[in-house]
Protein backbone atom coordinates (compact mmCIF):
# COMPACT_ATOMS: atom_id res chain seq x y z
CA UNK A 1 0.00 0.00 0.00
CA UNK A 2 1.30 3.41 -1.21
CA UNK A 3 0.76 6.09 0.96
CA UNK A 4 0.32 9.60 -0.14
CA UNK A 5 0.67 13.00 1.67
CA UNK A 6 -1.40 15.94 -0.01
CA UNK A 7 0.03 19.17 -0.01
CA UNK A 8 -2.62 21.50 -1.10
CA UNK A 9 -5.16 19.73 0.97
CA UNK A 10 -7.80 22.79 0.74
CA UNK A 11 -8.00 22.95 -2.97
CA UNK A 12 -10.24 22.08 -5.34
CA UNK A 13 -7.90 19.76 -6.60
CA UNK A 14 -6.80 18.58 -3.28
CA UNK A 15 -10.09 18.13 -1.75
CA UNK A 16 -10.90 15.73 -4.98
CA UNK A 17 -7.43 13.60 -3.74
CA UNK A 18 -8.72 12.77 -0.40
CA UNK A 19 -11.75 11.90 -1.84
CA UNK A 20 -10.84 10.07 -4.77
CA UNK A 21 -8.27 7.94 -2.83
CA UNK A 22 -10.95 6.56 -0.59
CA UNK A 23 -11.41 4.23 -3.67
CA UNK A 24 -8.02 3.72 -5.26
CA UNK A 25 -6.30 0.65 -5.32
CA UNK A 26 -3.11 0.10 -3.71
CA UNK A 27 -3.09 3.57 -2.29
CA UNK A 28 -3.90 5.29 1.14
CA UNK A 29 -4.03 8.66 2.49
CA UNK A 30 -1.51 8.81 5.63
CA UNK A 31 -1.12 12.79 6.23
CA UNK A 32 -1.96 16.09 4.78
CA UNK A 33 -0.03 19.43 5.41
CA UNK A 34 -1.82 22.45 6.85
CA UNK A 35 -0.95 25.60 7.45
CA UNK A 36 -3.13 26.68 9.76
CA UNK A 37 -6.21 24.08 9.84
CA UNK A 38 -8.73 21.92 8.13
CA UNK A 39 -12.29 23.27 7.23
CA UNK A 40 -13.60 20.07 6.39
CA UNK A 41 -13.55 16.78 8.50
CA UNK A 42 -11.04 13.78 7.78
CA UNK A 43 -10.63 10.45 8.94
CA UNK A 44 -8.80 10.51 12.54
CA UNK A 45 -5.96 7.90 11.38
CA UNK A 46 -4.56 10.93 8.75
CA UNK A 47 -2.00 13.02 10.01
CA UNK A 48 -2.72 16.61 9.37
CA UNK A 49 0.58 19.02 10.25
CA UNK A 50 1.60 21.98 9.76
CA UNK A 51 5.26 19.94 10.62
CA UNK A 52 6.65 20.39 6.88
CA UNK A 53 9.44 17.31 7.90
CA UNK A 54 6.29 15.08 10.15
CA UNK A 55 4.18 15.29 6.99
CA UNK A 56 7.55 13.78 4.45
CA UNK A 57 8.00 11.31 7.34
CA UNK A 58 4.55 10.21 7.02
CA UNK A 59 4.15 9.79 3.19
CA UNK A 60 5.99 7.13 0.36
CA UNK A 61 5.32 9.82 -1.99
CA UNK A 62 3.63 13.54 -2.19
CA UNK A 63 1.16 15.17 -4.21
CA UNK A 64 1.19 18.74 -4.93
CA UNK A 65 -1.50 20.92 -6.21
CA UNK A 66 -0.99 24.24 -4.34
CA UNK A 67 0.57 28.07 -4.78
CA UNK A 68 4.09 28.58 -6.29
CA UNK A 69 5.26 29.85 -3.34
CA UNK A 70 4.11 27.16 -1.14
CA UNK A 71 5.71 24.74 -3.68
CA UNK A 72 9.15 26.51 -3.50
CA UNK A 73 9.00 25.31 0.34
CA UNK A 74 7.86 21.86 -0.15
CA UNK A 75 10.74 21.31 -3.04
CA UNK A 76 13.66 23.08 -0.46
CA UNK A 77 12.23 20.72 2.72
CA UNK A 78 12.02 17.56 0.11
CA UNK A 79 15.78 18.11 -0.51
CA UNK A 80 16.47 17.36 2.92
CA UNK A 81 13.76 14.32 3.04
CA UNK A 82 13.72 12.98 -0.43
CA UNK A 83 10.36 11.43 -1.38
CA UNK A 84 8.97 10.72 -5.00
CA UNK A 85 7.48 14.18 -5.58
CA UNK A 86 4.07 14.46 -8.31
CA UNK A 87 4.23 18.64 -9.04
CA UNK A 88 0.64 20.04 -10.87
CA UNK A 89 1.42 23.36 -9.26
CA UNK A 90 1.16 25.84 -12.29
CA UNK A 91 2.67 29.16 -12.67
CA UNK A 92 6.03 28.12 -11.06
CA UNK A 93 8.53 31.13 -11.65
CA UNK A 94 11.97 30.82 -12.86
CA UNK A 95 13.76 30.39 -9.65
CA UNK A 96 10.90 27.10 -8.72
CA UNK A 97 11.73 25.35 -11.78
CA UNK A 98 15.14 25.40 -11.21
CA UNK A 99 14.61 24.55 -7.70
CA UNK A 100 12.25 21.49 -8.71
CA UNK A 101 15.19 20.63 -12.04
CA UNK A 102 17.61 20.77 -8.44
CA UNK A 103 15.30 18.52 -6.59
CA UNK A 104 14.65 15.72 -9.47
CA UNK A 105 18.29 15.60 -9.00
CA UNK A 106 17.77 13.20 -5.31
CA UNK A 107 14.45 12.05 -5.37
CA UNK A 108 12.27 11.18 -8.45
CA UNK A 109 9.75 14.33 -9.86
CA UNK A 110 6.99 14.12 -12.45
CA UNK A 111 5.82 17.73 -12.60
CA UNK A 112 3.09 18.42 -15.64
CA UNK A 113 0.99 21.58 -15.96
CA UNK A 114 -1.89 18.70 -16.76
CA UNK A 115 -2.51 15.74 -15.81
CA UNK A 116 -5.23 13.99 -17.72
CA UNK A 117 -4.63 11.58 -20.59
CA UNK A 118 -6.46 13.95 -23.15
CA UNK A 119 -3.96 17.02 -22.78
CA UNK A 120 -1.01 15.00 -22.76
CA UNK A 121 -2.45 13.28 -26.10
CA UNK A 122 -2.90 16.96 -27.23
CA UNK A 123 0.74 17.71 -26.61
CA UNK A 124 1.96 15.58 -28.73
CA UNK A 125 -0.90 16.15 -31.21
CA UNK A 126 0.16 19.66 -31.33
CA UNK A 127 4.08 18.96 -32.09
CA UNK A 128 3.21 16.76 -34.90
CA UNK A 129 0.67 18.98 -36.73
CA UNK A 130 3.28 22.39 -35.73
CA UNK A 131 6.17 20.26 -37.73
CA UNK A 132 3.38 18.94 -40.76
CA UNK A 133 1.82 22.54 -41.02
CA UNK A 134 5.14 24.06 -41.36
CA UNK A 135 3.66 28.26 -42.61
CA UNK A 136 0.22 27.98 -40.80
CA UNK A 137 -0.12 30.38 -38.07
CA UNK A 138 -0.62 29.34 -34.92
CA UNK A 139 -2.79 30.96 -32.35
CA UNK A 140 -3.96 29.17 -28.95
CA UNK A 141 -6.75 29.91 -26.72
CA UNK A 142 -7.23 29.00 -22.54
CA UNK A 143 -10.78 29.34 -20.70
CA UNK A 144 -10.50 29.18 -17.09
CA UNK A 145 -12.90 29.75 -13.86
CA UNK A 146 -12.81 33.21 -12.65
CA UNK A 147 -10.71 31.89 -9.57
CA UNK A 148 -7.83 30.95 -11.61
CA UNK A 149 -4.86 33.38 -10.43
CA UNK A 150 -2.48 32.38 -13.96
CA UNK A 151 -2.20 33.65 -16.94
CA UNK A 152 -1.88 32.23 -19.40
CA UNK A 153 -2.28 28.67 -17.86
CA UNK A 154 0.43 26.48 -17.50
CA UNK A 155 -1.29 24.00 -19.67
CA UNK A 156 -1.48 26.55 -22.52
CA UNK A 157 2.13 27.52 -22.15
CA UNK A 158 3.27 23.54 -22.23
CA UNK A 159 1.06 23.81 -25.59
CA UNK A 160 2.62 26.70 -27.06
CA UNK A 161 6.34 24.74 -26.26
CA UNK A 162 5.47 22.13 -27.76
CA UNK A 163 4.24 23.96 -30.63
CA UNK A 164 7.59 25.90 -30.77
CA UNK A 165 9.79 22.85 -30.23
CA UNK A 166 8.57 21.74 -33.60
CA UNK A 167 9.77 24.07 -35.20
CA UNK A 168 12.82 24.59 -33.54
CA UNK A 169 11.90 28.74 -32.32
CA UNK A 170 12.41 30.36 -29.29
CA UNK A 171 9.32 30.12 -27.39
CA UNK A 172 10.24 33.42 -25.17
CA UNK A 173 10.96 35.59 -28.54
CA UNK A 174 7.73 34.77 -30.61
CA UNK A 175 5.09 33.99 -28.10
CA UNK A 176 2.65 36.97 -27.81
CA UNK A 177 0.35 37.07 -25.11
CA UNK A 178 -1.85 40.10 -25.90
CA UNK A 179 -2.69 42.43 -28.88
CA UNK A 180 -4.49 46.06 -28.49
CA UNK A 181 -3.97 48.90 -30.36
CA UNK A 182 -2.54 49.77 -33.97
CA UNK A 183 0.28 46.74 -33.68
CA UNK A 184 0.95 46.12 -37.20
CA UNK A 185 0.48 42.59 -39.18
CA UNK A 186 1.15 39.09 -37.92
CA UNK A 187 4.47 38.18 -37.49
CA UNK A 188 5.41 34.63 -39.70
CA UNK A 189 6.50 32.73 -36.83
CA UNK A 190 4.57 34.47 -34.08
CA UNK A 191 2.04 32.03 -31.58
CA UNK A 192 -0.21 33.95 -29.95
CA UNK A 193 -1.71 32.38 -26.12
CA UNK A 194 -5.29 34.14 -25.09
CA UNK A 195 -6.32 33.56 -21.86
CA UNK A 196 -10.14 34.08 -20.66
CA UNK A 197 -11.28 33.84 -17.30
CA UNK A 198 -14.88 33.18 -15.93
CA UNK A 199 -17.94 31.81 -14.54
CA UNK A 200 -16.61 27.96 -13.48
CA UNK A 201 -15.08 26.90 -16.61
CA UNK A 202 -13.08 24.13 -15.51
CA UNK A 203 -10.45 23.98 -18.06
CA UNK A 204 -10.60 24.46 -22.26
CA UNK A 205 -7.94 24.65 -24.83
CA UNK A 206 -7.78 24.96 -27.98
CA UNK A 207 -4.86 25.11 -30.64
CA UNK A 208 -5.37 26.70 -34.01
CA UNK A 209 -3.75 26.12 -37.14
CA UNK A 210 -4.24 28.65 -39.69
CA UNK A 211 -3.48 29.12 -43.28
CA UNK A 212 -5.10 30.73 -46.56
CA UNK A 213 -8.47 28.69 -47.40
CA UNK A 214 -8.05 26.54 -44.34
CA UNK A 215 -7.86 25.57 -40.66
CA UNK A 216 -7.60 22.91 -37.89
CA UNK A 217 -8.33 23.44 -34.57
CA UNK A 218 -7.28 21.09 -31.87
CA UNK A 219 -10.08 20.98 -28.55
CA UNK A 220 -9.75 19.60 -24.91
CA UNK A 221 -12.13 20.16 -22.74
CA UNK A 222 -11.88 19.23 -18.97
CA UNK A 223 -15.50 18.98 -17.37
CA UNK A 224 -14.52 17.67 -14.23
CA UNK A 225 -11.24 18.34 -11.79
CA UNK A 226 -11.52 14.56 -11.38
CA UNK A 227 -9.73 14.38 -14.62
CA UNK A 228 -6.91 16.25 -12.49
CA UNK A 229 -7.05 14.22 -9.47
CA UNK A 230 -6.99 10.77 -10.98
CA UNK A 231 -4.90 11.57 -13.04
CA UNK A 232 -2.41 12.85 -10.43
CA UNK A 233 -2.76 9.61 -8.30
CA UNK A 234 -2.45 7.34 -11.71
CA UNK A 235 1.34 9.27 -11.72
CA UNK A 236 1.67 8.88 -7.97
CA UNK A 237 1.59 5.13 -8.18
CA UNK A 238 3.80 4.98 -11.84
CA UNK A 239 6.53 7.28 -9.44
CA UNK A 240 6.61 5.39 -6.47
CA UNK A 241 9.57 3.39 -7.72
CA UNK A 242 11.44 5.14 -10.26
CA UNK A 243 14.76 6.29 -9.64
CA UNK A 244 16.19 10.16 -9.06
CA UNK A 245 15.15 12.03 -12.60
CA UNK A 246 12.36 14.49 -13.64
CA UNK A 247 9.72 12.74 -15.33
CA UNK A 248 6.54 14.12 -17.57
CA UNK A 249 2.75 12.76 -16.89
CA UNK A 250 3.62 11.63 -21.08
CA UNK A 251 6.63 9.37 -19.83
CA UNK A 252 3.99 8.03 -17.02
CA UNK A 253 1.18 7.25 -20.16
CA UNK A 254 4.15 5.97 -22.46
CA UNK A 255 3.40 8.24 -24.78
Amino acid sequence: MIKVGVFGASGRVGRLLIEDLKTTDAMSLSTVFVRNSLDFSIDPSVLVTSDMQAFLHAADIIIDFSLPDACEILLEEAMKTPKPLVIGTTGLNTHQLNLLKEASERMPVLYATNMSLGVALLNKLVYQASAALEGFDIEIVEMHHRHKKDAPSGTALTLSQSAAAARGLDLDKVRVSGRDGNIGERSKDEIAVMALRGGDIVGRHTVGFYNDGEFIELNHTATSRNTFSKGALRAGKWLADKEAGLYSISDCLEL
